[in-house]
């Protein structure tokens, strides 16, 4: 599922077309992952605002997390998957959807008074550009709730001491256990949130409990109770497959958040190919960049700034 965009030659992991919310979500088993990441949003993200995005929103999971919101962004590279998010939630003109890239975020710099991104780190093959793109879309007073897989987990602990795993958990460097798919060292991902000039102010450890044999014999309610008491504690030293980081850019600018009106999105878009916002519109469903004259169109509601019209 990798693909390689124009323009950037990272590749990126590709859910065109996936059945991503059935075989992954849907009557899999993992109610208490998705109550556990639910609860752990709800305490490090500021339940109101005037506009948040969620950055692999997918099929909008966690959509319903950000109705305090004036307008909600779900950014995403799969049209498909955003295809089945407008399906729940077109109907609120409250969302924007967008198809694009991380690593060319075509969102204009400072316009968000919140980030979410979860489940998304680990398959990124470049976390120091992505992080420099989630840090520009900031201001200074904005809050961005970021989520990565840790490689120095309990289970990666026992089966590196009991040989039945080749990397060690306690190394500092990404490992790749598949094609496009990371864990990261908490001390690795420490640096690069400092090199990328984000502040961490909170950190939870998550979901300590991803073991089959607890969750068939554990209501997952149960568990989230018993996890919630030490996010924070863990978070100090994660030893849980998940960590939470709550950080802000306090050396960004001021917040340059315009309208968040209906028809407000040539001011939110910004163009992947030359960096220019905001666009202008160029009709009723196109914008155009006033710099390279490249224009973006919305198809089925969606913005898709991965290629130009």
């Amino acid at each position: 599922m990798t693909d390689l965009t124009v323009g950037n030659t990272t590749p990126v992991i590709d859910y065109e077309g996936s059945g991503y919310r059935k075989e992954f979500w849907g009557g899999r088993g993992r109610e208490y992952e998705d109550a556990v990441e639910r609860v752990a949003l709800g305490q490090l993200l500021p339940s109101r605002g005037r506009r948040i995005a969620e950055i692999g929103a997918g099929f909008g999971r966690l959509a319903d997390l950000y109705l305090g919101y004036k307008q909600i962004v779900l950014f995403d590279y799969s049209r498909t998957l955003l295809q089945e998010a407008v399906a729940r939630w077109g109907d609120d003109p409250r969302f924007v959807f967008v198809a694009g890239n991380v690593y060319e975020l075509p969102l204009a710099d400072g316009v968000l008074d919140a980030l979410v991104m979860v489940r998304v780190m680990h398959h990124l093959a470049d976390v120091p550009q992505a992080l420099a793109q989630l840090r520009r879309v900031l201001h200074s007073q904005s809050v961005a709730v970021l989520e990565y897989a840790n490689k120095r987990n309990l289970k990666a602990i026992a089966r590196w001491l009991l040989g039945r795993q080749k990397w060690s958990p306690f190394a500092a460097e990404p490992v790749e256990f598949a094609q496009l798919n990371y864990d990261f060292h908490p001390d690795w991902m420490t640096k690069r949130l400092v090199e990328a000039d984000l502040q961490i102010a909170r950190q939870f450890a998550v979901s300590h409990f991803r073991l089959p044999i607890l969750k068939e014999r554990v209501a997952a309610a149960r568990l989230v109770g018993i996890e919630q008491s030490f996010f924070g504690l863990g978070g100090r030293f994660p030893l849980a497959p998940s960590v939470f980081v709550q950080a802000a850019a306090p050396n960004n600018g001021p917040s340059q958040v315009a309208s968040t009106q209906t028809g407000d999105a040539h001011l939110l878009l910004r163009c992947p190919q030359c960096g220019t916002s905001p666009l202008r519109w160029d009709g009723e469903n196109t914008v155009a960049c006033p710099a390279c004259s490249r224009r973006y169109a919305r198809r089925e509601s969606i913005w898709d700034m991965k290629e130009a019209a």
